[in-house]
């Protein structure tokens, strides 16, 4: 999970949950197309397969959800969740878990526990919710990459979620080993997505060459 640089909420900020349900969605219809031949590929989150990301994402959503329903939750809330021969269902069930919780009333008067950000911290309902959109976004791209097709989120989404990509701090901390992005990379390119995935140091043309 990425922390962010952030600023009081004054509850005037645009509600971007559709668009984080939105780019779930479009996160299910790429893992829809991995098979269990894809399982053992290498993805762009340095050393994992595809196994261990998709495990990871599925119980970060479990994780998102929990803290949304008001739970004060633990790093266990947010382990790493195996799903047996049925990956994509198990990722559209969390989706779905993640999704209600966020659009439960006063969600976003709220805020949620995160046992995983700066030793453990509440953080404003908005900025969690910006945490999980930038997390699948990207994720949704790895997977993609990893089995060779596009990540085809709208021009729309992509110029919501650049607001919290551009908060995401790029410092030392990027270097860690346990790091959820690597130093950010130049890159030449007007395509919204390559820029957005070069700012949190994804070559977007991953693996090189391709």
């Amino acid at each position: 999970m990425i922390p962010i640089n952030t600023t009081p909420d004054n509850g005037t900020a645009p509600d971007i949950r559709p668009w984080d349900r939105r780019a779930l969605q479009v996160t299910e219809e790429i893992i829809d197309r991995v098979t269990v031949e894809d399982l053992g590929r290498p993805t762009p989150c340095s050393e994992w397969t595809l196994h261990k990301l998709l495990a990871h994402m599925i119980g970060q959503n479990h994780g998102f959800a929990a803290a949304a329903e008001g739970v004060r939750t633990e790093r266990a809330d947010w382990a790493d969740r195996e799903f047996g021969d049925d990956w994509a269902g198990a990722f559209r069930a969390s989706s779905a878990r993640v999704s209600e919780a966020f659009a439960g009333d006063g969600v976003l008067a709220g805020e949620f526990w995160l046992p995983e950000v700066r030793g453990g911290q509440m953080f404003p309902a908005r900025t969690a919710i910006g945490f999980h959109f930038v997390d699948y976004v990207v994720h949704g791209w790895d997977v993609a990459a990893a089995i060779g097709v596009p990540a085809e989120f709208e021009a729309e989404l992509l110029d919501a979620v650049l607001p919290f990509v551009e908060e995401v701090p790029d410092g030392s901390n990027r270097r860690r080993p346990d790091a959820s992005f690597r130093p950010g990379l130049s890159t030449g390119s007007a395509d919204r997505l390559d820029r957005i995935l070069a700012m949190l140091g994804r070559p977007p043309r991953w693996p090189a060459g391709a």
